[in-house]
């Protein structure tokens, strides 16, 4: 066995720390390569942590995947944006721009077919959820941000958007008005006041794509986490799963994580109200929308989804969330292979019926 030592490398402007452990076990065939874990970090996509644990031969070969993953997600970043705009390339502030701006209506943005694929899975999702996962609800999540970003920089000041302009954003969120032409390579808004927001499938579909990719190029032992949707490649390098935490939603209890489970080319993506939240009069509101209150709901601090599938495990995560809990329940029962948990805003959990067999013992 072999153990390796690699330092600090730069990787696309982003300071990246890569190391190598000790080795993960003797292969029971000499002829088979022995592998070192590595692992890696960034910060600039998707506007938040990126990392990535492997297991490869060596130093080099790492560093070919580290590269791979942060310009394939860069690219998916860059696509998926709703708010800046990038030389040379229509993404989804584009689309959303054509449908806003002066040109309202005139014309359908042709697009990457990344965007047309993962609005295609959107639009599954919205009819599978029963709208609870609406990548339309632009108009309204776009009040909601403005009132979040500057309720938290000014929070002696926060208010609540008013309910007049809530309702009347939200008789533009009909993700059946989205025209799609797959053949053209359009997106198409015939709204002038509907605008997209794919934060509830983004990282997730850009997670799953980018790993199926990194797989496909022969990277077999790996656990990516985007913002903390984790995707498992394989298993670890001992063959043993890889153990994933599920964060406690009470940040101020010194246990990080309530339970752990294990994972083998899963995914593992969880939607909570202690993440993301701003206070109006000594209350948090988070930034999970409910589709039909329009304001966030509290009946959970947590949902985490278990499934192959990244995009759809954050498309679930979102939707389950804003679900009461016997639909939720129900929705995941049906579905082959995911699993789901629930934590109460009392401390209460629940679980799908298969959930329990990936969890460690504790």
């Amino acid at each position: 066995m072999k153990r390796g030592r690699i330092t600090a490398f730069l990787l696309a402007a982003a300071l990246m720390g890569a190391s190598a452990g000790a080795f993960a076990g003797c292969k029971e065939k000499e002829s088979e390569p022995e592998l070192n874990r590595y692992d890696v970090q960034f910060l600039d996509l998707f506007d938040t942590v990126t990392s990535m644990i492997g297991y490869v031969e060596d130093e080099e070969t790492f560093r070919g995947f580290s590269q791979e993953l942060y310009e394939e997600l860069k690219t998916y970043h860059q696509l998926y944006d709703i708010y800046n705009d990038y030389e040379g390339i229509n993404n989804l502030k584009t689309v959303n721009d054509k449908t806003i701006n002066d040109k309202a209506g005139i014309e359908p943005v042709k697009v990457d077919q990344r965007i047309i694929d993962m609005l295609k899975e959107a639009v599954e999702m919205d009819k599978a959820t029963n709208g609870y996962m609406n990548v339309a609800m632009g108009s309204v999540l776009s009040i909601w941000h403005k009132y979040r970003t500057e309720g938290s920089y000014d929070p002696d000041n926060a208010q609540l958007p008013p309910r007049e302009e809530l309702l009347a954003a939200a008789e533009h969120m009909d993700i059946n008005q989205v025209i799609i032409d797959e053949e053209a390579s359009t997106v198409f808004l015939p709204d002038p006041d509907m605008s997209l927001d794919v934060g509830s499938i983004a990282k997730g579909y850009a997670t799953e794509m980018v790993c199926r990719k990194l797989k496909e190029d022969g990277l077999t032992k790996a656990l990516v986490s985007v913002g903390g949707n984790v995707r498992a490649i394989g298993s670890k390098g001992d063959e043993s799963l890889w153990k994933v935490g599920i964060q406690n939603p009470d940040l101020s209890s010194q246990t990080r994580y309530l339970h752990t489970v294990g994972l083998e080319d899963m995914s593992l993506v969880t939607s909570g109200s202690y993440q993301r939240f701003y206070t109006v009069d000594q209350k948090n509101y988070h930034h999970i929308i409910h589709p039909e209150l329009l304001m966030p709901w509290d009946e959970y601090d947590s949902v985490s989804i278990l499934c192959g599938d990244s995009g759809m495990a954050d498309c679930l995560s979102t939707a389950v969330f804003n679900m009461e809990f016997e639909d939720g329940k129900a929705l995941i029962e049906a579905m082959d292979q995911v699993e789901a948990m629930w934590i109460f805003k009392d401390g209460r959990e629940e679980y799908s019926s298969g959930f329990k067999k990936f969890m460690e013992e504790e």
